[in-house]
């Protein structure tokens, strides 16, 4: 979260709700940090609509741009490096076929308003980086192994 972020303890927001909610006319989003789980984030509904506005326009831009003009795809190719640095590791036509994926990616995610789907394909792709860029990694993870361990045991078996 960006320092214009408040951040409280969760417990904050129970004991001392009005007091604690009265933040969010200062910030856009307060963290709330928890003990036993994972740290939650609360804005307003107008604030979350105005996000999902946002990201929803670029999407479209970006796609409208990318199916228009063969130009654009090429500035999206030159770009994209600065955005994602770890790409630098990816063989040419991944970052190709990267390039299509996000575009293709944040369409679908846009149209359904859960970009779950973006993060994770971003993820995977900065894995597939990662392995090109270590060599030995990229050894073991491409050489054909000849030899056959059988069939693997089932994970739940050893729970």
């Amino acid at each position: 979260m960006s320092a214009e972020n408040a951040a409280v303890n969760f417990s904050e927001l129970v004991n001392k709700n009005k007091q604690t909610l009265s933040r969010l006319k200062e910030s856009p989003r307060l963290l709330l940090h928890r003990r036993d789980g994972e740290d939650l984030v609360l804005t307003t509904a107008a604030r979350a609509e105005q996000d999902q506005t946002v990201v929803s326009a670029a999407t479209r831009m970006l796609a409208a741009m990318a199916r228009r003009d063969p130009g654009a795809t090429e500035l999206l190719l030159d770009i994209l490096p600065d955005a994602f640095p770890w790409i630098r590791y990816l063989p040419e036509p991944d970052v190709h076929a990267f390039a299509v994926e996000l575009v293709d990616t944040m369409r679908a995610a846009d149209s359904i308003v859960n970009s779950a789907s973006v993060a994770q394909m971003l993820i995977a792709w900065q894995h597939t980086a990662e392995v090109y860029s270590d060599p030995e990694l990229l050894t073991a993870l491409t050489t054909d192994h000849d030899a056959d361990y059988g069939p693997a045991p089932d994970p739940r078996a050893s729970a």
